[in-house]
């Protein structure tokens, strides 16, 4: 059923776009190992807007506990640090010239726990996304013209049915991802 400017299949294309980026974030959540996944989500200020790391320098993996970015402007190099610093994964990146050197610790518990809050924090960043999906569904239904109250309320619940499924597909990727990384 379709009432003119709601498209269900549009709203689902939509809300599963929000779960691919969560598994791209998801990516970049270590088990223990460097991996160039790591930094991609994080964004740099550079040229007066953000642009992600793979934009400003190339990431590279020199050995499985390093991660090398080799920045093309020496002027973001101080930028890139503060990004890298700032991003919340617990890393501490050393400058050396134009590359900026990771090591990449390996997993205690407490890190292991303050990744599991990370991946929280990006699985909450997917439910709101989806919601907001809803809700411009929900509005585009109520601003319809010539349809009766009972196609809204009948293409409401197809939305409301379709949030929660990808919502709990969200909560079933959350989980799975904490339990790989509090896998020791």
């Amino acid at each position: 059923m379709s009432i003119d400017g709601v498209d269900l299949k549009d709203l689902g294309k939509r809300m599963e776009g929000a779960i691919a980026a969560l598994k791209t974030e998801f990516s970049g959540l270590r088990t223990g190992r460097a991996s160039a996944s790591l930094v991609e989500p994080i964004t740099v200020d550079a040229y007066g807007s953000r642009m992600p790391i793979s934009q400003v320098g190339t990431v590279g993996i020199p050995d499985p506990r390093m991660i090398s970015i080799q920045v093309w402007d020496k002027g973001l190099v101080g930028a890139v640090e503060k990004a890298i610093r700032d991003s919340g994964l617990g890393i501490n990146p050393v400058v050396d010239g134009t590359t900026v050197r990771v090591p990449v610790p390996p997993l205690t518990e407490e890190r292991r726990v303050d990744l599991v809050k990370v991946a929280g924090k990006y699985a909450e960043h997917a439910r709101v996304s989806i919601r907001n999906v809803r809700r411009e569904g929900m509005e585009a239904i109520k601003k319809a013209d010539g349809a009766s109250e009972d196609e809204q309320k009948h293409l409401s619940e197809q939305v409301q049915k379709l949030t929660d499924e990808m919502v709990k597909n969200v909560d079933h990727a959350l989980s799975t991802k904490e339990v790989e990384i509090m896998r020791v």
